[in-house]
């Protein structure tokens, strides 16, 4: 997903962002794009004179799911290997170029962009500086990326969690009416959108039930979308119209923006809660938690900083990432204060459905699904 929002974390366990650990995002004039924010050299950085720079997209490093989940990934790798850093903030599409170049200019050793919508961008300054090693956080296009041999896609299988998350819906859904929308429509987004139609789908097979998706068409490829990920108005005003109609779960694949369907959710007074994305929303959320059921985490900052230390280790290759359940890259995150809320039955059921798309038995067919 461009941000999520997550989706995410990395989700998994492992994506959580443990606010003991969350670093603050830069101190600088967001947006600003001329230099790189926050990027001055460290004390303890090596002297083999590495570093690591990151572009984030427009909903910035304290998004609290994408951006902010990635971010981690560097001031993680900034502090177990000893290496400078340098990041910049995006106010919008019209920055990504001059971001990506102002940390060309910065002679940065690899340069990580964060979200789907600074691909074009990415891929034209890996071609142009060969020299320099880059990855992008969620795009994997098999068709131009392997062009690049100098660009690692960072990507993630969401639609397998997002399957178990629509299971879980399905089966807390007191109303038969469950609903997901998205930022904008990118495949980061709707892969999320398909998995999460597909688990109710399977619950409605399994439990002979007939839980509604609302939000979202698996066979249309067509949904709700706010139309900007930073617009949480927009958010919570769809959100609020989706419960309006019955939704008692509701999963917001839109960053910053979905933190309006987390107001909304709030706001209904225990009528509806959420499910969030790429990170693990009791945690980079915290106010909302308590109607957070549980979070579709993607692996972010440990998959960011992998990719950092194989550039400084010599290790680096363009081959994708693919976060998985299987990998941890994907998962879900802890039911916090649903522990008690969700049927153990229901619970034993999902960690079930788990082990059956690892193992192949059950497998999910969404064309936003990443490549390796």
């Amino acid at each position: 997903m461009k941000k999520t929002l997550t989706l995410v974390g990395a989700l998994a366990t492992s994506a959580a962002l443990a606010l003991s650990g969350c670093a603050q995002a830069p101190g600088t004039d967001a947006g600003s794009s001329a230099a790189p924010s926050g990027g001055a050299s460290s004390a303890a950085a090596d002297a083999s004179g590495f570093k690591a720079c990151m572009v984030s997209d427009s909903g910035g490093f304290d998004d609290k799911s994408f951006n902010q989940t990635a971010y981690k990934g560097l001031t993680d790798a900034k502090t177990s290997l000893g290496i400078e850093t340098g990041q910049v903030e995006s106010n919008a599409a019209a920055d990504y170029a001059k971001n990506v170049q102002s940390m060309v200019d910065a002679k940065c050793s690899i340069i990580v962009t964060v979200g789907f919508a600074l691909s074009d961008d990415t891929l034209a300054a890996a071609k142009a500086n060969p020299d320099i090693k880059f990855a992008i956080v969620d795009n994997n296009d098999p068709s131009t990326y392997p062009a690049a041999k100098n660009l690692k896609p960072l990507v993630f299988n969401t639609a397998q969690s997002s399957f178990l998350a629509g299971y879980l819906a399905a089966g807390m859904s007191q109303t038969k009416k469950v609903a997901t929308f998205g930022g904008q429509k990118f495949p980061t987004v709707t892969i999320f959108m398909d998995g999460f139609a597909q688990g109710v789908e399977y619950y409605n097979t399994q439990k002979k039930s007939d839980v509604q998706v609302l939000g979202w068409d698996s066979a249309k490829q067509d949904g709700q979308f706010v139309g900007s990920f930073e617009d949480q108005k927009g958010g919570q005003r769809v959100a609020q119209g989706l419960i309006s109609q019955g939704a008692d779960v509701v999963l917001p694949v839109a960053g910053p923006a979905g933190l309006g369907a987390l107001q909304a959710t709030k706001a209904s007074g225990g009528k509806a809660n959420a499910i969030w994305v790429d990170t693990d929303g009791c945690v980079s959320a915290e106010t909302y938690c308590s109607n957070i059921i549980t979070s579709v985490t993607k692996g972010l900052d440990v998959s960011v900083t992998d990719a950092i230390k194989a550039a400084k280790d010599g290790s680096f290759d363009n081959s994708p990432y693919v976060g998985t359940l299987e990998n941890s890259g994907t998962g879900l995150a802890p039911y916090h204060d649903f522990d008690t809320k969700v049927p153990a039955e229901l619970k034993t059921e999902v960690d079930a459905l788990k082990a059956d798309i690892v193992s192949g038995k059950i497998t999910i067919e969404s064309k936003s699904q990443p490549t390796s």
